[in-house]
């Protein structure tokens, strides 16, 4: 069977401490009470896999290997049989541990950034905007006094009943309207110029929602310069 027909696929790491701190994983052992023999070896069988499959080894690996190398030879020394409190070695693995968990905890920190980061760009923010005011109050006047003289102007202008007749405009109608009164005007009009029936409240919810239908048709572009600007209309023949 030719060598090209499989590949085998090894895992990337970012470093030794994240090679090793895989294999603690995967192991399921304590990092307080490492196997360092075990870790060790499985932690050479995976440099030789990347040696073998011509994958460049980094020296940062390399030194971990030497590390671990020189661990396991000062465990396997034999230690004195009295030994006073005072005198008692330090274990040969806590500096490594003590790395480890050190590790283990930028890496927490560094996939909780890393969701934050992602849950943010789920979201666009945009900042408070300013609008002019289009017509200034006069001098000396404040809104409370504006909203007494509407509600006494509409009190009085109001009758007590009124008979309303229904208007039927429908939204083809309004569309057949903006089509036409574009193509008089050479293919592009304000949207206020459209309302030439009644201009009453349903002329102008037919002619937008005209609008909008004729815009998923592609029939029309609509161009507004600046907020509350007039929407200007052109015919897309």
């Amino acid at each position: 069977m030719s060598t090209n027909a499989y590949s085998v696929k090894l895992e990337s790491f970012e470093g030794p401490l994240d090679l090793l701190m895989h294999l603690i994983e995967k192991n399921q052992v304590d990092i307080y009470n490492i196997p360092i023999a075990k870790i060790t070896e499985q932690y050479l069988d995976y440099l030789k896999n990347m040696e073998h499959f011509n994958i460049e080894v980094a020296s940062e690996f390399l030194v971990m290997a030497a590390t671990l190398l020189l661990i396991k030879s000062r465990m396997l020394l034999p230690r004195p049989v009295v030994v006073e409190p005072e005198e008692e070695g330090v274990d040969p693995r806590q500096e490594l541990v003590e790395r480890l968990i050190e590790y283990r905890k930028f890496k927490q920190v560094s996939q909780l950034l890393n969701k934050l980061s992602f849950d943010r760009e789920q979201f666009i923010t945009r900042f408070p905007q300013e609008f002019a005011k289009q017509f200034p109050l006069p001098e000396g006047l404040g809104l409370d006094d504006l909203l007494k003289a509407f509600a006494v102007l509409w009190e009085s202008s109001v009758p007590e009943f009124a008979v309303i007749t229904p208007e039927e405009i429908s939204v083809q109608d309004k569309m057949h309207d903006i089509i036409t009164l574009l193509r008089n005007h050479g293919g592009s009009m304000d949207f206020n110029k459209t309302i030439i029936r009644t201009g009453s409240h349903s002329e102008f919810v037919a002619a937008f929602l005209a609008l909008l239908e004729l815009i998923r048709l592609k029939s029309i572009v609509i161009h507004q310069a600046k907020p509350f600007a007039p929407i200007s209309l052109t015919l897309k023949e």
